[in-house]
């Protein structure tokens, strides 16, 4: 019997234990191995131990759509900091700008509008004029979520506006009575925070907010946890109380905080829900890849090049690409090149 002609489930047992160097030379010994060992079932134990490959800690496959092949060919280039660099856009006046990426959209805040841009399906380039843009706040926006049905806007006039991306309704939010510095929203729960030392809870079926808590601090940032019973915030650590906290969604009181142990700022970071994370420093446009199983960082890239630094105030990654918001640029790491062990 030939060794294609065996079993799946026994094929299925044998390759478990190779490499992916090993499964490569493997697809090349005959079509048919080659058409089985292309089977993202094959690949989705070793794709788990690669930088972003869409495989999270508990198994779900955020990029479906991609073979997990062609993903661990592209995570080498993230562990390697093997990319192509750009700047797809550029602006004159200095901002503080925000990004998101839904699917094939990008959202870039510009002042006191957000733009959508498509990006291209094959070379995820950045068209350069938006299809749609957001506006209403009367003053620059500070931070905005994504979600299926609509775009959620703070702003420093201290709004939020709702804007419904299939009809371009918006509605308007009122309780803060300072700039809303953060926000952040899943299946119809807002939660945003402010200068004006507030925490506000708000739902999509009222204009006011549903639950007020005082934070005797600016608030900066806000996330939401998947289950919608928690959420943390992070604040301004100027006054004598712990920064980083998370609450109760429900009771509205804080179940646990954590001091600041370090002196720099991180304006952001994300991760791939696995053992990657990229963070966006303070100082010079420096961005920087991490694998929490080292202590070190693994790949570091300094964006900008002039003699005044510029923060990176928004990052967002893809499979493929990382994009990252400066005062003057958006600029973009493009690490789908050609593979270096996997052909």
């Amino acid at each position: 019997m030939l060794f294609s002609q065996l079993p799946e489930d026994v094929l299925y047992h044998v390759v478990s234990f190779l490499d992916h160097r090993s499964l490569c030379r493997l697809s090349q010994v005959c079509k048919s191995m080659h058409r089985f060992v292309n089977r993202d079932a094959v690949w989705r134990k070793i794709a788990k131990e690669f930088l972003n490959t869409g495989i999270t800690r508990d198994g779900t496959d955020i990029y479906p759509h991609i073979p997990l092949k062609d993903r661990v060919k592209t995570a080498q280039n993230w562990f390697n900091g093997v990319c192509k660099r750009a700047s797809p856009l550029k602006w004159k006046t200095k901002l503080l700008p925000w990004l998101q990426l839904d699917g094939d959209t990008l959202f870039l805040s510009q002042a006191a509008n957000i733009g959508a841009y498509h990006l291209h399906q094959g070379t995820r380039r950045l068209l350069r004029n938006p299809f749609q843009i957001y506006s209403g706040h009367q003053g620059d926006v500070c931070r905005f979520a994504v979600t299926d049905s609509n775009l959620i806007s703070g702003g420093s006039d201290g709004k939020i506006l709702v804007h419904n991306r299939r009809n371009h309704v918006s509605l308007e939010l009122s309780g803060h009575n300072q700039e809303v510095n953060c926000i952040d929203s899943k299946d119809g729960l807002i939660i945003s925070g402010s200068r004006d030392r507030t925490v506000r809870i708000w739902t999509l079926t009222s204009s006011s907010p549903r639950d007020t808590i005082p934070m005797y601090d600016r608030v900066w940032s806000v996330a939401i946890s998947p289950t919608l019973s928690s959420f943390a915030t992070g604040t301004a650590c100027c006054e004598n109380f712990s920064p980083l906290l998370i609450w109760n969604v429900e009771r509205r009181s804080c179940v646990m905080e954590w001091e600041e142990p370090h002196d720099s700022t991180l304006y952001c970071i994300q991760t791939d829900g696995n053992h990657m994370i990229a963070s966006g420093s303070s100082y010079y446009g420096v961005v920087r890849i991490w694998d929490k199983r080292q202590t070190k960082c693994l790949q570091f890239f300094q964006l900008s090049s002039d003699p005044v630094s510029s923060p990176v105030y928004c990052l967002r990654f893809s499979s493929s690409h990382l994009y990252a918001a400066l005062a003057t640029a958006l600029h973009s790491l493009d690490f789908k090149q050609s593979p270096i062990y996997i052909r």
